[in-house]
């Protein structure tokens, strides 16, 4: 028998990685030494321009978005919702993104699959500015059913230590700034699924009017990046500290750079919720508290801003066209979030 007699093709393997490679080559920045293919994947800082450099990294996955792009075909956009999570993660601690690997398992190669969501990755890379610098492919022939993959992904960062968000910077009184989300990005989708393919019996193709798209377009929307309009406010030291609002929403994530004896309140009702949303609602019938720590409801990233850098912050947003929401306060007390008034559903 050979290896192939197993469901595993080392040929076909062998392809898929070169075109890998080539997409991987785009990425490259100055730092990159060697290309894709070795043991291990390497990279120098610039000593010139770092005086204290601390690295910042970071893991994620797409979670159960992945089933509505296998159901659909459509890749690409998951492998930039990878990215782009990373990307965002260590924004929150002040770091610059340096290099990317990704981890894509699978039952069968399917070369056109693969190059999809690395193309996906490699877009959001180069959008980033940052390299991606290695991976692995993992051929799971019995583990994972036809069509079907996991992918996972692993980001490193730089930030000058004197500049490192920590939250240690925020106090009472700092004005908290909501930058809008796509929509769902990579959080909510076991209860997004459940509701619209079992509860409202829906196939991916649906057009439904109150959202104003097919649903499963609307699902695969990708995870934005905020990075580009962001690198200026954090490298000027404009914001105490930020939140990026993944999986338990605002009142899971916000609280994560409070110090001790600070909380925040968030006026619900101060932002516009996406329709994606309020459709999901209604569907499900969800309380407020379950919406809130469910899903991210219309907001990416929560800047906690110092009054006297408000002005400019909006300045630079305002200049660079993106749309933002003063949408609450920090206050001393015990750590945690309070919401007033009703969400806009």
């Amino acid at each position: 028998m050979k290896y192939a007699d197993a469901g595993v093709d080392i040929a076909a393997a062998d392809a898929a990685k070169q075109r890998i490679a080539g997409l991987a080559r785009r990425t490259f920045t100055r730092g990159v030494l060697g290309g894709i293919g070795s043991f291990g994947a390497l990279f120098q800082l610039e000593k010139k321009r770092w005086r204290e450099p601390v690295l910042v990294s970071s893991a994620d996955g797409v979670g159960t978005k992945l089933k509505i792009a296998q159901a659909m075909g459509v890749h690409s956009t998951v492998g930039a919702d990878l990215v782009n999570h990373c990307v965002n993660d260590i924004l929150c601690q002040g770091a610059e993104p340096l290099f990317f690997l990704d981890y894509l398992a699978l039952g069968r190669m399917d070369a056109a699959l693969v190059e999809q969501l690395v193309d996906g990755m490699s877009r959001a890379c180069r959008a980033a500015g940052c390299a991606l610098i290695g991976g692995e492919t993992a051929e799971m022939p019995g583990y994972y059913a036809p069509g079907e993959y996991d992918l996972a992904g692993f980001i490193v960062g730089v930030v000058e230590k004197k500049k490192l968000l920590t939250g240690a910077a925020v106090r009472a009184g700092d004005v908290l700034l909501a930058l809008p989300s796509a929509g769902l990005h990579t959080n909510g989708y076991s209860l997004a699924r459940k509701l619209v393919f079992e509860v409202a019996g829906l196939q991916p193709e649906t057009y439904v009017a109150e959202v104003g798209n097919k649903i499963g377009a609307e699902l695969l929307t990708p995870h934005r990046c905020y990075w580009p309009v962001l690198k200026k406010i954090v490298a000027r030291g404009w914001v105490s500290a930020m939140a990026h609002i993944t999986g338990g929403g605002i009142p899971g994530n916000l609280p994560r750079v409070l110090p001790r004896g600070t909380r925040a309140v968030v006026e619900l009702g101060s932002w516009p919720v996406p329709p994606i949303f309020r459709y999901l609602a209604g569907l499900g019938k969800i309380e407020r508290d379950e919406l809130l720590r469910t899903f991210n409801l219309g907001v990416g990233m929560i800047l906690v801003v110092p009054p006297k850098s408000l002005a400019k912050v909006e300045g630079e947003l305002k200049r660079r066209r993106e749309k933002s929401y003063r949408i609450g306060r920090v206050e001393r007390g015990q750590t945690g979030v309070g919401f007033a008034g009703s969400l806009n559903l």
